[in-house]
């Protein structure tokens, strides 16, 4: 198995084991408001390949906490049913996190379990000024700092790059 840039022909597989992990309900969650008409990070996008077939997909949205600070959310994280337990997205998270690192991101967000992103060095605490669009359970509400320090005296509503002033929204579940 290998870990590689997402390529256009990997879409496909990428939507359908998004699709298949997630279900339509993912569309009302606080994240895809924030992904909704922006194009996730492509020099990001990584999937894991074995014998042709993707097994597992990663991707990096650029956002931005109260209109200025430059920030990933990262998601989704996902591993092919049949393939769980194998450690395919311990390595796809691994080789993401040093991509953004190398590129100079500073800041990454993300909503999810936060005992599975621990390991990684994502924390509650630190989004603990933070806040997001639509409802969001706290406790899965979790961030890392690629550089020490990065999230210091920052605060604020997280949201489209270019969003002047960030707001909260209602989210309508279908």
């Amino acid at each position: 198995m290998k870990i590689v840039a997402e390529k256009d022909i990997h879409k496909a597989a990428v939507e359908r084991l998004v699709a298949e992990a997630f279900g339509p309900e993912r569309f009302a969650k606080a994240v895809y408001r924030l992904r909704d008409g922006v194009a996730h990070d492509a020099s990001l996008a990584l999937v894991a390949v074995d014998r042709g077939v993707v097994v597992g997909t990663l991707r990096f949205w650029p956002v931005e906490i109260a209109g200025g600070t430059p920030a990933l959310l990262l998601g989704p994280l996902v591993t092919a049913p049949d393939r769980q337990g194998e450690g395919i997205g311990s390595r796809l998270m691994r080789a993401g996190l040093a991509r953004a690192t190398a590129q100079g991101h500073r800041i990454v967000v993300l909503v999810g379990d936060e005992p599975y992103y621990r390991r990684f060095g994502f924390a509650r605490a630190l989004t603990r000024r933070l806040d997001l669009p639509g409802r969001v359970d706290p406790a899965r509400f979790l961030a890392r700092e690629l550089v020490a320090g990065s999230l210091t005296g920052v605060s604020g509503m997280i949201g489209r790059p270019g969003d002047i002033e960030p707001k909260k929204v209602a989210l309508t579940l279908r």
